[in-house]
Formats: structure tokens, C-alpha cells, sequence
């Protein structure tokens, strides 16, 4: 199951707020549980790494350890007696705050994508590599490599090549005969490899035609072969539009895919960027027009959202904005703050003097929500992109594309 933008954001800010974390020796505890994994078989795994960190020299990380097995054994109850659909992955420990203080941190991930293998992990940091993969796009991709003897075909999922069916060719060889004979016998080749043209692409057609999440496909071979067939139009019109481009390889069996997909990894790591910078330079050219149908700023943009103005709303991964709510205990004033995603003192705007925190909420979360109700599209910006960083920087990270102009 694709991950939506919103899971992608909150996974996302989960990982950072994990990755942030720093042990003061080997005291931070990940484990993954794969789905299906009898609970039982979990708790009693811990149960011996429990025993074996009483052997851990350092008095205050054998301590540390221990209470974070504990921890991760009493959160183990919750569940029943295999993990759940996907999994789960726990990671606990403890972490100085300030001075010598320390508090234990504890944080279970139900991942949106099913976890494979068992891991126990004790380390300065938290493992987090499993759950990043999950983050990295699952576009599907059409693979075909072909020369005039042989066509490979298969899919590109993730990171996953997939080899479907191979087919050898009737086609006969070059000859040496002369004359009438020699163009009589051109024309056989050019007429066998028509209709090995027609079966590769009835086979293309088969395979590819009905995969919804099908995002394009990649055509690569030895020679000109490729570019022939391409040309020519021999695979259905729906799928002739989604032919991405054509790759020079040097085989045409299971290992020519692979070779396909190294050959056009920059090009497909182009795709990702290349709609994003359509939609920033779309919003742009709105934001260049009297009165265009462009909103930036985050109240702005979310005034527009809320009367379902905003046709699709632009959030830079960048961004970390918490809406902060306090009360000034001197005048009892109630103020809304929009900060950035750590702790700052604030003043009350009435009197000055510091107030107290109540609640506070990620701005983003807010935004997806109210987009949600109104039926907007989100679209997250990479911040390594140039058009990323000036969404980040020149606008406050969030923008939108509208559907009209609200009335002032």
C-alpha cells in the first residue's frame, strides 16, 4: 500500500525526533517485531538480554538497559498473542536532558508498510534504516529490453526488479546469399521480425495494461532495435504514452533489466523533482499576476484552506512549525504563538511578562486535516530541491495553488 503524503510527513517527523536522540553509552533499545511473531517468543528473547546486561561493567548503563527491556516487556501485554498486520517496533531508552539529569524516552511505531525481520538492537542511537526504506517511493515501473533475439519484461517496484517473461526470437540471422535470393530473403527477416515485434508488444500489453499504479516504462537494448520499436508504435496507445525514455544496454536477459534500471536512475530520480518544480513554478506565476490565484503565509493559506479556496496546498519537508497555545499567569491573558519546532519562552503580548505553555499542535497536521475536509490536494516539496529551498525560505514553507479568489 502506497503511503499517503500525510503518513509520509508524520513518519517523517517521527524518525527526526528519534534520530535526534543520543545515548550517553550503549543504552538505546530498537526492536522490530515482523507481523505475525508470537508475542510470547518476543517477552521471553528479552528476558534472557536481560539477564545476560547484568554481565554490562558500567553500573548506570546495565541500569539503563534494564529498565528499557522492562519497559518494552510491560508495552508488550497490550498486544495479543502475535504482532499485529505489520508489525511493530519499539525504541526505548534513556537520554540526558540537561546538567546531569537523564529521562527515559519510549516510542512504539506501527509502520505503514509490513516490517520483515526480527532485530534487537542496543546502541548509542536508535537503528532506524528499516523504517527510512519505508519512506522511499513505491512507484511501479515498466521494464522491456529487446534486440532482434531475445525481450526481457518486468517491473520496477521501489528498489524491486521483477522479471516477468523472457521471449526468444524466430528471427533468422544474417546470410550470405546474393541476387533475387538475398532481397527475397530480407524481406522473410523484416516480415519475422514484425511479427516478433507484434508478440513482444501483445506480451507488453498483457502484462502492463491494468496496473493502475503504473507510473511509466523504461525501454532499453543494445543497438538501434529499441528506438526502432519505440518509434514504430507496435505497444498499445495508453501504454505508448508512458514510455519514459530509452536506455542503451548491453543485454536483454533478467541481468538488462537491471542494467535498464541503473541506466535511467537519474532520470527517474528527475521525474519526483521535475513535478515539483512544475507545481512551484505554477504557484509562482500566479504570485507574478494582479490578483492570481496564489496564497502564501501561513494565515493566509490557511484562511483559504478553510473556505475551500485552495485547490492544492504546498508544504516544504522542511518545515516545522508548532502553533503554541499560553496563558500569562500575571494577567490571565490567552495568546496562540506560531513557533518554530522547539522550546521557546514566550511573553505576553499584554503585559510581558512570561506566560505558561497549555498546548501546542504541529501546524502541518492541522493543514492536511482541514485540506482532508475540503478535498485539496497536498503536495510535500523536497527542501534539497531549488525550488524546495525558496518555499522554505522566501515563503514560510507553506503555499497554495487556488481555486478562485476568496472576496475580501
Amino acid at each position: 500500500m502506497e503511503i499517503s503524503e500525510k503518513q509520509k510527513y508524520d513518519f517523517r517527523r517521527e524518525l527526526e525526533k528519534l534520530e535526534s536522540y543520543q545515548g550517553r553509552g550503549t543504552e538505546l533499545i530498537s526492536l522490530y517485531v515482523p507481523a505475525g511473531k508470537l508475542i510470547s517468543d518476543v517477552a521471553n528473547y528479552l528476558r534472557d538480554e536481560q539477564s545476560q546486561s547484568s554481565n554490562i561493567k558500567s553500573s548506570s548503563t546495565r541500569k539503563n538497559v534494564q529498565a528499557a527491556i522492562s519497559s518494552i516487556l510491560s508495552r508488550l501485554k497490550s498486544y495479543r498473542m502475535v504482532a499485529p498486520e505489520h508489525g511493530v517496533a519499539f525504541f526505548v531508552g534513556t537520554v540526558p536532558k540537561s546538567g546531569d539529569q537523564t529521562m527515559m524516552v519510549q516510542h512504539v511505531i506501527e509502520p505503514p508498510e509490513p516490517i520483515t525481520t526480527f532485530l534487537y538492537r542496543c546502541d548509542a542511537t536508535f537503528y532506524l534504516d528499516p523504517l527510512k526504506e519505508m519512506l522511499q517511493d513505491k512507484e511501479v515501473y515498466g521494464l522491456l529490453v529487446l534486440d532482434r533475439k531475445e525481450a526481457t519484461i518486468g517491473f520496477l517496484k521501489g528498489k524491486t526488479i521483477q522479471a516477468v517473461k523472457n521471449m526468444q526470437s524466430l528471427v533468422p540471422s544474417k546470410h550470405r546469399m546474393g541476387g533475387q535470393s538475398s532481397l527475397r530473403f530480407e524481406r522473410l527477416i523484416e516480415i519475422a521480425a514484425n511479427e516478433y515485434f507484434k508478440d513482444v508488444a501483445e506480451a507488453c500489453n498483457s502484462i502492463f495494461l491494468g496496473v493502475k499504479e503504473l507510473k511509466g516504462i523504461l525501454v532499453g537494448g543494445p543497438g538501434s532495435t529499441k528506438d526502432f520499436f519505440v518509434k514504430e508504435g507496435y505497444l498499445h496507445y495508453e501504454l505508448q504514452k508512458k514510455i519514459v525514455d530509452t536506455f542503451d544496454t548491453g543485454y536483454t536477459d533478467e541481468y538488462g533489466l537491471r542494467e535498464l534500471v541503473e541506466k535511467a536512475k537519474d532520470r527517474l530520480k528527475d521525474l519526483d523533482i521535475m513535478k515539483q518544480k512544475a507545481l512551484v513554478e505554477r504557484f509562482m506565476s500566479e504570485v507574478r499576476k494582479n490578483e492570481g490565484l496564489a496564497a502564501y503565509g501561513f494565515q493566509e493559506v490557511r484562511s483559504a484552506l478553510e473556505n475551500g479556496a485552495v485547490a492544492t496546498l504546498l508544504i516544504s519537508e522542511g518545515m516545522k512549525k508548532v502553533e503554541k497555545e499560553f496563558t500569562c499567569p500575571s494577567c490571565g491573558n490567552v495568546f496562540v504563538e506560531i513557533q518554530d519546532d522547539e522550546l521557546k519562552p514566550a511573553s505576553c503580548p499584554k503585559c510581558g511578562s512570561p506566560a505558561n505553555l497549555n498546548s501546542e499542535r504541529d501546524v502541518v497536521d492541522e493543514l492536511f486535516e482541514t485540506a482532508e475536509k475540503v478535498g485539496t490536494e497536498v503536495q510535500l516539496i523536497s527542501a534539497d530541491s531549488e525550488e524546495g529551498k525558496m518555499l522554505l525560505n522566501a515563503f514560510g514553507g507553506v503555499a497554495a495553488i487556488l481555486r478562485y479568489r476568496a472576496r475580501q
